[in-house]
């Protein structure tokens, strides 16, 4: 046995012993109603162990916390000094990478090959907003004649509510606490119920580094009661969301009441759109990639596939036969490509579309589960063909490894369908004509289109959708709109006119 099935193992059997607690206010303790849910493995559909299920009297709890340091230790803290802290917990993520993607594959069903790549990136987050914060983060000045000076500054707003999803649970964490931490706002993380191993370990990783008491708070728990709650408590100044376009929406009309500034990244139905003249294999690289990897759970997944008619049938049958070819399997095997789906209500959701697409006459083509996992949630790669574009499965969100196939004629006519769909999120464009590559990427509704590449993201840029896949955009310096406060202060340089009203007259 290698060193690394024993370090599998070992994680195994610890967390078998552990039950997971709230961290808040620099404590690690239980819900105060003292409940707690169990957390399911999706490789076995076995208990992992017990989460304390924190619901408003928690939420309320670590606002609190979090609202004392901002107003104590961590508002009065120098920039330097907490951009030190910020990068001190990049260096403990790499310390424990390993480990982090192991409970994150355990723990979600994603393929540890994939978890590894996350939990790398998460590090990088954190480094990226302490430089962004001490280069980037800059004011304007504008000078009006000799009279005024006029110039910004970048103030936190205070409590941040994160809500993060369960699909790349680490990543997408810590891809919003950074920016809020570095930027000087104290956080109330609510992760997704049905992923919290990392969160608990994020929390654990932080407790480490010596951050105020009350900085970092993570409660775990129910949407309908722990995420409704601190999507409603008054101290709470911004809520960024990651998860379907329903809660979203959720979401904002219940911040309405206090004024809460949102920032939400949502459902997609991306296109990826391959003309006749794109380099076929890449092309084929990129689709497949894009939307059998992270299990299909990935909410820029190019999950419709348009192909010119000259292409089609040469395109889906080497689609085939890479669906044939894929590994699907346990997810902390590093051979594995495609592991099991989150929980078995998901696995259930994506298997009712699966029935959908039959009854609306559409054709599957599906790869194989290998028998002796069959008690896991495991959907096998799948490729929806003899569809069109307004079918169900073309419609709606699936959120798993399944990818509907479509034709056009030209360009006008796949623009159109393309943009037939109510969200706008990612979009793909695939073709050696420059020129047509720019014009199709531009006439797609999307807040995010790449051109013969697969997802590859730059942190710098702003990540975000349009239409029903979301608002507003965070990513590089983008995130300052969101996480700070922009003040103006006028100064005047000189004694300039200033009407007199009121005066008595001479």
């Amino acid at each position: 046995m290698t060193a690394k099935q024993l370090d599998k193992e070992q994680l195994v059997n610890d967390l078998e012993t552990k039950d997971i607690s709230l961290y808040i206010n620099g404590e690690f303790i239980d819900a105060e109603s003292g409940k707690r849910f169990e957390n399911l493995n999706p490789f076995t559909n076995e208990v992992i162990n017990h989460v304390a299920e924190g619901d408003k009297a928690d939420i309320n709890k670590a606002v609190d916390a979090a609202k004392r340091a901002f107003k104590g230790p961590w508002g009065k803290m120098k920039a330097a000094d907490r951009l030190e802290l910020i990068g001190k917990i990049a260096d403990v993520i790499d310390e424990h990478v390993d480990e982090i993607a192991l409970l994150e594959s355990y723990d979600t069903g994603l393929p540890l090959s994939q978890t590894k790549k996350m939990a790398g990136r998460a590090a990088k987050n954190f480094r990226f907003y302490a430089e962004m914060v001490a280069s980037r983060m800059v004011g304007e000045a504008y000078q009006v004649d000799d009279e005024f000076i006029n110039y910004t500054i970048h103030k936190p707003l205070g409590v941040a509510g994160l809500i993060t999803p369960w699909n790349a649970p680490f990543m997408l964490e810590t891809w919003k606490i950074a920016p809020a931490l570095a930027t000087g706002n104290t956080v109330v993380l609510k992760p997704a119920e049905w992923s919290p191993l990392t969160a608990s370990k994020l929390a654990e990783l932080i407790d480490s580094v010596g951050l105020p008491e009350g900085v970092f708070n993570v409660v775990h728990g129910f949407g309908e009661t722990a995420g409704a709650s601190l999507v409603a408590h008054k101290d709470v100044k911004l809520i960024s969301f990651t998860g379907e376009t329903k809660t979203g929406s959720e979401i904002n009309k219940n911040g309405a009441d206090t004024l809460k500034r949102v920032s939400m990244e949502l459902g997609g139905k991306s296109p990826i759109i391959v003309f006749e003249d794109a380099d076929f294999e890449r092309a084929l690289d990129a689709c497949t990639w894009g939307i059998f990897s992270f299990n299909g759970e990935r909410c820029t997944a190019n999950s419709r596939l348009f192909l010119q008619e000259n292409i089609y049938e040469e395109f889906v049958e080497a689609l085939k036969e890479r669906v044939d070819n894929i590994i699907v399997g346990d997810p902390m095997d590093e051979s594995t490509e495609v592991g099991p789906l989150i929980h078995t209500t998901h696995f259930n959701h994506v298997k009712r579309y699966l029935e959908i697409a039959k009854e609306e006459g559409a054709t599957l083509y599906s790869g194989e589960v290998p028998r002796e996992f069959e008690q896991g949630n495991f959907v096998a790669p799948t490729i929806i063909l003899n569809v069109t574009n307004d079918k169900t499965v073309a419609q709606e969100e699936v959120f798993g490894p399944v990818l509907t196939v479509m034709k056009f004629k030209d360009e006008d006519e796949v623009i159109e369908l393309a943009n037939d769909v109510i969200y706008g999120l990612a979009g793909y464009v695939w073709t050696k004509d420059i020129q047509r590559a720019h014009r199709v990427a531009q006439a797609v509704d999307s807040g995010m289109l790449w051109i013969n590449s697969q997802n590859v993201r730059d942190l710098r840029i702003p990540f975000g959708g349009s239409k029903s896949s979301g608002i507003g955009r965070e990513g590089g310096h983008y995130a300052f709109d969101f996480y700070t406060e922009t003040q103006v202060i006028h100064v005047a340089l000189k004694d300039h006119h200033i009407p007199q009203f009121g005066k008595k007259k001479d």
